[in-house]
Order: structure tokens, then sequence, then C-alpha cells
């Protein structure tokens, strides 16, 4: 007689994938009383190294916590592929990721509404960033929430480096930004950062934590999903290995709706080994057509950033307290609950600014930190001390794809990010470059700055910028945009405004995959804010819309 874990079980939902939207999703849905289970293909985030947030470091090339995934050669990258881990482990990508905070700007949100996804202007959206969020420190509470389950907390450990680059910013005309998450994005700061009493607050510890504890909720680890089930046109269940290649075969059902929040390149897999995709894709891969959808797996967009390193003088860096005693005594400090290098983010201050003075809004994002790596790749530090800016454009127009290569459910999909192949991108990336080679030559940086190393000064014409571009710079690890949200009649177009996947029932994707476009943002707010607003499209529910100042109608 076959035990009960062996029956296959009908839950109200099944949620595929316990990252940074499913783990919401999971807890929401579970509140208002359903029955929920919750597949993950990883293992529980029980590897310390998860929750002390100098773990990034380690965790971002983790071959256990990350799916391994590696893109195409990128012919706007002088054909190189790039590693592009993804979360595999309960929480996802927001238990490995740089722990940074950015919502975006307001206009990002307009615009989807714009393109016919009615309900998602930045009114109507903002509350749902309000209601995940738990904001410590100053704000303005018409932008910020309080009383949510994720902290969001201000950097409380300082550096003389970063001060002088605040400084060297407003020196050349950028306004100081106490709180680019509020009124305006546009100037310089600190990032905010879900860090709380020295440990990293992942979607996992912040929202599934409380889910768990419910008998309506069941999570299963080490459950690699392989197909959605159908009965006519609608979705009823899933198939799944458990353990991974070699694994038994199971079965789990769904009453209500099978939700994909698996990540913005394995919800289109998931789709496409389903039968749901591009039709050439999907027979090219042997993979029978249940439902041609072209969009799935198109429209891929990712930040894609360069790395301006200079050593530094007169004062130890990042570098210097990384190592040796000096690391003994951070640990030490850490453990005793007191500001530290372990506590903090892989990058500290931001410059939210434009690569072209004409234009009407920031399109640059830089991400710094009183560090210098070797080639300015993140992880290995350099020996001396150093300062690094790293610069990215916001709004990405290059377009990608992810597409299933077979049907073997384990092989890992093609994936072609096509880096810089938009002129939007190259000339946005050469401004940031010259604005960085500003702020180092800056007065307030004199001081500081010895040489610069990466890239030398004889780069100098937008030829030479580009090329070192090309040669060196990397992702940022922020996919979206796979299963893309718009109207039916929209070419290219995956989901509708609700999220439902077109032309079948009872299938929603509720993850980063949906984004029409890139928010001027680190992904994982607006993935934050997406599976809170699911949770109530799902449940029926809807907040007011709030109504904010003149400056988020630019």
């Amino acid at each position: 007689m076959a035990n009960a874990r062996e029956e296959i079980e009908t839950f109200d939902f099944v949620v595929i994938g316990g990252g940074t939207s499913g783990c919401v999703i999971t807890n929401r849905l579970s509140q208002a009383g359903f029955k929920v289970c919750l597949l993950e293909a990883g293992p529980k985030d029980i590897n310390p190294m998860i929750h002390i947030p100098a773990g990034y470091i380690k965790n971002i090339s983790s071959k256990k916590l990350t799916w391994n995934f590696m893109s195409e050669p990128n012919p706007g990258t002088n054909n190189r592929s790039f590693s592009l881990p993804q979360g595999r482990v309960l929480g996802g990508s927001s238990s490995i990721n740089g722990l940074n905070y950015v919502r975006g700007q307001a206009i990002d949100y307009d615009n989807w509404s714009a393109e016919g996804n009615p309900g998602w202007s930045y009114n109507e959206i903002l509350p749902y960033f309000k209601r995940s969020e738990r904001r410590i420190g100053d704000a303005d509470d018409r932008y910020r929430g309080r009383e949510g389950e994720l902290p969001i907390t201000d950097l409380d450990w300082h550096h003389p480096v970063s001060d002088a680059l605040i400084d060297a910013a407003v020196e050349l005309g950028i306004p100081r930004n106490p709180d680019y998450n509020g009124a305006e994005q546009d100037g310089v700061g600190f990032f905010q950062r879900t860090i709380y009493k020295g440990f990293r607050h992942s979607s996992a510890r912040a929202f599934l934590s409380k889910a768990i504890k419910r008998n309506n909720v069941d999570v299963r680890t080490n459950c690699h999903a392989t197909s959605v089930l159908f009965e006519g046109n609608k979705a009823v269940g899933i198939t799944y290995v458990l353990g991974g290649p070699g694994g038994s075969r199971r079965e789990v059902r769904a009453s209500r709706e099978i939700i994909l929040t698996a990540g913005a390149l394995n919800t289109p897999k998931l789709l496409q080994l389903s039968g749901i995709g591009p039709a050439n894709v999907l027979s090219r891969a042997g993979i029978e057509i249940f439902h041609d959808l072209a969009g799935v797996g198109n429209n891929l967009r990712d930040h894609y950033a360069v790395r301006m390193v200079a050593k530094v003088k007169g004062s130890k860096t990042i570098n210097d307290v990384a190592q040796g005693p000096a690391l003994l005594g951070q640990i030490a400090r850490w453990a005793l609950g007191r500001p530290s290098i372990l506590a903090v983010s892989p990058s500290l201050v931001h410059i939210f600014w434009k690569s072209d003075p004409a234009l009407p809004r920031p399109d640059l994002e830089f991400a710094c930190a009183p560090a210098s790596f070797r080639e300015g790749v993140v992880g290995l530090l350099d020996k001396h001390p150093g300062l690094t800016l790293g610069i990215w454009q916001e709004r990405p127009e290059s377009l990608g794809s992810c597409h299933v290569k077979s049907s073997d459910v384990f092989e890992s999909p093609a994936i072609q990010p096509n880096y810089l192949t938009h002129k939007t991108d190259q000339n946005a990336l050469i401004g940031g470059m010259r604005l960085a080679r500003r702020l180092f030559r800056s007065q307030a940086l004199d001081r500081y700055i010895e040489a610069e190393t990466s890239p030398t000064p004889n780069f100098e014409s937008d030829d030479e910028l580009l090329d070192f571009a090309r040669q060196k710079g990397t992702t940022v690890y922020h996919m979206i945009g796979t299963a893309r949200m718009g109207p039916r009649s929209s070419p290219g177009t995956v989901v509708d405004a609700e999220l439902r996947v077109h032309g079948v029932a009872g299938l929603r994707v509720c993850d980063a995959s949906i984004m029409p476009s890139m928010p001027s943002a680190n992904t994982n707010a607006s993935t934050l804010m997406i599976a809170e607003k699911a949770a109530d499209l799902i449940l029926g529910r809807k907040l007011a819309a709030i109504v904010t100042r003149a400056e988020h109608a630019a």
C-alpha cells in the first residue's frame, strides 16, 4: 500500500518556486485560510552564510544555493558568456542577493499601466510596496510602509571615502537624497538594505517563516517541477521530481490555481516544457505543442554593469579590514551587535543620475563601495585599498531570450541576454563612465584617489570606453520580462493584467518575468510588490490607490 506522501494530494493552490514572490504569496494565501503547497527545487535556507550579509560574496557563486546557469556567447560583449546565478533555496534570490532595496521611479509603473495593464500605475501599486515593508528610520509615510514583515534599514557602518564620494557627487551638481524610495529617486546617498540587527532578512525569513507554522501550508524542498498538468484547457496540477536527477516522480494537484513563481529563467522554461511557448522553439526541442504562445521566453532584459576602480591613498578600506587580525575584529564587532563589514551590503553609496544632462530623468544607477575588486570582479579583493563605482543603464533596451533546448527537464535553457546590442544602452554606459571619471577627479576625492586602475586613464575616447565595457562588464543578476504582462492583442505578451496566462485557465505567473520593461531599480523590491498585488488579484481584493505629490506625475 502506498504511503500518504506517494498519494496524489490536492491543495487549493500549488505555488512553484519558493523564492522572493513564492514566499510572499504562500504567506498571503494561507493567511486567508487556503490550503497551499509550495514546491522549491533547492534546499531549506539553513546555511549560516545566507543569514550573514557578507556571505553574499560566497553565496552568489554557490553550486548548492544557485541555479548555475550560463548565457550563450553574447555578440555585444565580444562573444563572452556569463554566469547567471539565480537563487535555488528557500528565499530564492532574496537569500543570496546584494541586499539593497530599490523601488524605482514612479513613471516606470505608469508606463506599465499605459501599455494596457490597468491597475499597475504607480499610485495603484504603491500600497503594495508599503504593505510588505517595515521601514526603520526617517521617511515620508505617504510613500513608505511601517508595519510590514520586511525590515528596511539604513546603513550603520560608515567610511570616510564613502562620505567623500557623496561630497564629490554634490560638487558635480547631484543633490543629496536621503530617501530614493520616497518622492524622488534622483540624487546621491546611502543604500537602504534588507538587513536588521546584523542579519539578512530574505523573503523566506520575513514571510515564509510565518506561513510555515500554519497547518494549511505544506512546504516541500528539493522538488524539481517538471511539467504543468492540464485537463482540457485548465491547469490542474504539477509533476515534479523529488531529489533531482534520478529521483522519484511525484504529482500534486490544485483545485483552484497553479501559480508560477520560479523566476525570469525557470518560469519560461517550465512553461515551455509544459508545451506553452513559441511553436518553433517547442518543435525544435521535441516538445508537443499545447498552446502556441510566442512571447514565452522572449523580452529578457538584464542590467549590465561596468565597475570603475581606483586605488585609494590615506585611508584603509574594506580591502584592509577584510583580512588578517582586522577581520577578526570585524567578526567580534558583528557578534556583539556593533556596526561591522559583515553586516553591510556589497554596495554602500547610491547615485541615481543622468548620462546626458538633456534627459528628463535619471537613466543611470551607481552602486559604490570603499573597496577595490581585481579587474572589477566582486569577491576578488585587491591587496591595496580602493574605491569601486559600479554603473549600469537603469532601463536597458537590449532584448534577449530564454528558450529550452530539449525536453530534458534538467538541461539548462539557452539564455541569450544580448547585452549592449542596443545603441541607447551603449550611449548611457559611456555617459556613466565619463561621470565616474569626473567623480574620481573631483576636489572632494582628490585626497583619496591615488590612481585610476580599471580602466586606466588611457581609455579616453567613446570607442575605447565602450570597448572596455564590452571586455570587462558583467551582469548585475536582474533578469526580468520573459512572461511579459500585457493585453492579449499586444504581440509578445504572455499574461494579462491579472497575471493569468493568455489562453489557459487556472494558471498565473507572479514573479519578475511578468515585468513589461525594466524598472529603474534593482529588481527585488519590485518583485515583492508584484507578489503582494498578485495575492490580492487571486483573492479578489484590492487596496485603494494612494494619491501622491506632483513629482510622481512627471
